[in-house]
């Protein structure tokens, strides 16, 4: 069936929508696209989409969705960090997965399901396109490069998820906080990065002076130095060096998400 034979949900007003640009993707307010999966579909799969994709503004500590409740959107970051941290009964957290503009949070929208173990956490703010959870399944539909897209992400993140969870029990500290810090870097592709170490802690499912231990071995070899409320990258190579045999792994997942 043909593209334009397809109508998808009820389209918003669009008078006052404004036209793709050569050379460049924008959503229907104008303004940019830095979404990596955006950015790879071909202009009539975009076309289909762009009038469903609303433009939203992604605060820190936001939360998008919650463990076993009802996913409402399907979310696309230009920028920001969005953290997939499992809870437990006795209010204790770690991250298992994160979020950046290579790719979208509600990823089990894609293989049809409704609902995630996760919670989906801004942990450093930014920007994005969230699309209507029914809007995006029937618009799936008809997108096959957007589809194939998700589903190869949703892959990507499950093993994502399964080599950070050998990560946390295997490997040292400042191993994983060196891993950690690398990812974060690869997703807002900035040297300096928000974070505390009360943060750092709760993510890596560890005690606050274990994380600025571990953080102040990274500063006294030149790697990183500790700012407040901020963590700056000094030497991204050594810190390289430094992290565990998992970011490599990692990063060989990421092939092709538009990564470093």
């Amino acid at each position: 069936m043909a593209v334009t034979n397809i109508i998808v949900g009820e389209r918003p007003q669009e008078s006052n929508v404004i036209p793709i640009v050569p050379g460049m993707r924008t959503d229907v307010s104008g303004r940019q696209v830095r979404n990596v999966i955006l950015l790879s579909l071909p202009d009539d799969e975009y076309s289909l989409i762009r009038p469903h994709l609303e433009a939203v503004d992604l605060p820190h500590h936001l939360v998008l969705h919650e463990p076993a409740e009802k996913l409402e959107y399907g979310y696309f970051l230009n920028e920001g960090m969005t953290s997939l941290v499992v809870l437990t009964s006795d209010g204790r957290s770690v991250e298992v997965g994160i979020v950046g503009r290579e790719g979208v949070v509600g990823t089990p929208l894609a293989v049809g399901l409704h609902r995630s173990p996760y919670r989906a956490i801004m942990q450093i703010s930014g920007s994005g396109l969230r699309m209507k959870a029914a809007v995006m399944e029937d618009t799936l539909l008809a997108a096959p490069t957007l589809r194939i897209a998700l589903a190869r992400y949703a892959l990507v993140q499950g093993l994502q998820v399964a080599q950070i969870a050998a990560c946390n029990r295997l490997h040292e500290i400042e191993q994983r906080l060196a891993r950690w810090l690398l990812m974060c870097q690869d997703r807002v592709d900035s040297e300096l990065l928000p974070l505390t170490h009360d943060f750092m802690a709760q993510m890596l499912g560890t005690g606050r002076p274990t994380v600025s231990l571990a953080a102040g071995i990274l500063q006294r070899a030149g790697l990183i130095e500790n700012l407040r409320g901020s963590v700056k990258i000094l030497n991204r190579k050594s810190l390289e060096g430094a992290a565990c045999e998992c970011y490599g792994v990692i990063q060989h997942f990421n092939g092709g998400l538009g990564l470093k």
